[in-house]
């Protein structure tokens, strides 16, 4: 778990975690918590996908306080990544978006989570949520378009 965290820690601000770097982190975060129980390889997959989303919105944090200064020495404009900032900040407002919209429907939010982050197919979505596939489909859908007005509504 500290190693992972420590790899984690180290990449520089420019740098991008990378798929197997992220599904180490969440396994190393998993089983860290021995008080989570997973009953079934439905469940594994609800789980990873949320810790693979936490672990994406702590990096983003992470490299946004880096944009910040937080102790780092200046770089010179030359060496500025705009689009890996904007990727750390459209990050960040998905989370909070997504908290949002667990709040007004938990399923919603749990499709997102297995879809987009754990990557899914609709099936597995839907055997790890035991619900049926058409809900699966639909709930994928109403997720991503709630998402879409939410996140430009933010952006206006």
């Amino acid at each position: 778990m500290r190693e992972g965290n420590q790899q984690l820690n180290r990449l520089r601000p420019g740098q991008t975690i990378d798929t197997t770097a992220l599904v180490h982190e969440a396994y190393l975060n998993m089983v860290d918590q021995t008080r989570v129980q997973v009953s079934d390889r439905n469940h594994f997959y609800a789980i990873s996908a949320r810790a693979m989303r936490q672990i994406l919105v702590d990096y983003a944090r992470r490299k946004s306080a880096a944009k910040r200064g937080s102790g780092i020495p200046p770089i010179p404009l030359t060496k500025v990544q705009v689009g890996e900032d904007r990727q750390a900040d459209l990050i960040l407002a998905l989370d909070q978006a997504l908290e949002k919209l667990g709040e007004l429907d938990g399923r919603l939010a749990q499709v997102f989570d297995c879809r987009y982050f754990a990557g899914l197919t609709p099936q597995e979505t839907a055997d790890a949520l035991d619900i049926s596939l058409r809900t699966a489909q639909r709930d994928w859908s109403k997720s991503k378009a709630w998402l879409r007005r939410e996140l430009s509504a933010e952006s206006i």
